[in-house]
């Protein structure tokens, strides 16, 4: 049976800091957030849709017109954006750790890695390739393993590590609860 995790009493702990999902593409961050959120009394922000809006292109376009280097730039201006801001929790990109000055802004929220096994993202990306610039190669598998190995080091960074199978987004999202319960409740012993 699961622990019964009082929200109010994470809240207050919290103390509105916002909760970033960092993670691989496909790996649940934008399905997962909405839940999570709700669970907290949130908001929840997707920063690629945030990007989407303010630039008026989709991410594939600002990859294709403008490169990857002007990508990220936009992106860490977003994130700053959105760091101004609490009580949020945030999807972010999955390059976004690549770059360090970024970890100035999530490091001051709870960085979370959502890590779901290497299967289970082949599965989740297999139709969605045309949506992924890093992925649009003629062997996007080898594409993907790649871009694992160099992130992992970023990813490991994170205050929590959530790794993940064939959970639901709310199952993912109950996952982060008690791990953030336990985390902070442990940090204030």
């Amino acid at each position: 049976m699961k622990d019964h995790i009082d929200t109010n009493e994470l809240n207050q702990i919290l103390s509105g800091r916002i909760l970033y999902l960092v993670g691989m593409m496909g790996s649940g961050k934008s399905k997962t957030g909405p839940h999570l959120s709700r669970l907290l009394g949130y908001s929840f922000v997707d920063q690629d849709d945030v990007i989407e809006k303010v630039t008026q292109s989709s991410i594939a376009e600002i990859f294709q017109e403008e490169g990857e280097s002007s990508f990220r730039e936009i992106e860490t201006q977003v994130l700053k954006e959105i760091g101004q801001r609490h009580s949020l929790v945030v999807a972010t990109g999955g390059g976004v750790v690549t770059r360090i000055e970024n970890w100035g802004i999530l490091h001051q929220g709870i960085v979370i890695w959502i890590n779901p096994i290497r299967d289970c993202l082949i599965e989740r990306l297999k139709g969605d390739v045309a949506k992924r610039p890093l992925l649009e190669t003629e062997n996007f598998i080898s594409s993907l393993d790649k871009l694992l190995i160099e992130r992992h080091r970023f990813y490991s960074e994170s205050d929590l590590n959530i790794s993940v199978d064939q959970e639901t987004p709310e199952e993912v999202a109950q996952l982060i609860l008690q791990a953030l319960n336990a985390k902070l409740k442990s940090s204030q012993e």
